[in-house]
């Protein structure tokens, strides 16, 4: 089979659970050549022998997106969403002043393009006001600070790929056990230097299969993954939007809000925190 750049393939090996692009291919070599992947929906990065390699049918990458399309759906429409965050009592009414809303504003630095091309997309859509940086996982803690400074966020999300070491024993309560934990730990700590508090600054860090309990300690409100299972490429995005339009005065229930999330509770977890949704009024009679 002729795999090529850009197709969307799936591993043999694997049960053809998850489908990848095919970002780079390995010079051809006598035992064959190596395919590189990067999963198309979760933030995983993997090689395979070509032999492994089998290209999807168009019908099997529709089929997946309209799965996630109408599991996004019902999750906008029975909880944790806009929904729960906007309660009838703060939405506009026909009075002579209307009110207006601020959701929280969210800087999204991310070591992946297409991953951050998702999610700026999603928050589009969603109405949040995002800035997306494309900052590489390592350089993550030495640009975090400036940024933080020219954008002066309500909600910073860290993230990029990550993952658990292969070898047989590795520690999982040591961060040398991980790709690139140890850099988005060292982002949060320099973002906790920044702005200590928890309420004022609120940190979601983390990728597949990161350090969890190391993110908490260096000071992240939300983190992935306490499962050490992989998530999706739009979870933190997910996530975020829930503190996004949370009201300022109210404390959202943590079970709220990772149902809000396609990997749910094993993938991404973290500690009470205050919403970030300002209602205000009167509108400005000068714009629509």
């Amino acid at each position: 089979m002729n795999i090529k750049l850009g197709d969307i393939v799936a591993r043999k090996s694997y049960g053809y659970d998850i489908l990848f692009r095919v970002y780079d291919i390995s010079a051809d070599k006598g035992n064959g050549r190596t395919i590189y992947l990067k999963g198309l929906n979760y933030r995983l990065l993997a090689d395979a022998h070509e032999s492994d390699i089998v290209k999807v049918p168009a019908n099997r990458i529709n089929e997946e997106a309209k799965i996630f399309e109408k599991r996004l759906g019902k999750m906008n429409r029975s909880g944790g969403l806009r929904a729960i965050a906007m309660p009838e009592r703060l939405l506009p009414k026909r009075e002579e002043y209307s009110k207006f809303e601020l959701p929280g504003k969210v800087l999204h630095i991310d070591g992946d393009n297409d991953y951050l091309e998702m999610s700026m997309k999603y928050y589009k859509e969603q109405g949040i006001n995002a800035v997306g940086v494309l900052v590489p996982e390592s350089e993550q803690p030495r640009l975090i600070k400036s940024l933080l400074e020219e954008n002066r966020p309500d909600i910073v999300i860290i993230t990029g790929h990550d993952s658990m070491g292969k070898k047989e024993g590795n520690n999982r309560n040591s961060v040398d056990s991980y790709k690139n934990s140890a850099y988005f730990i060292e982002a949060v700590k320099k973002a906790r230097e920044y702005q200590k508090s928890l309420d004022e600054l609120v940190i979601i860090a983390g990728a597949c299969q990161s350090y969890y309990e190391g993110l908490l300690s260096a000071g992240a409100n939300f983190a992935s993954s306490p499962g050490r299972i992989l998530i999706h490429a739009l979870d933190p995005g997910m996530l975020c939007k829930q503190i996004a339009f949370a009201p300022i005065d109210k404390t959202p229930p943590i079970e709220n809000i990772l149902r809000g999330t396609m990997s749910g509770a094993k993938g991404i977890g973290g500690i009470q925190t205050r919403g970030k949704f300002r209602a205000g009024m009167p509108g400005s009679p000068y714009i629509p």
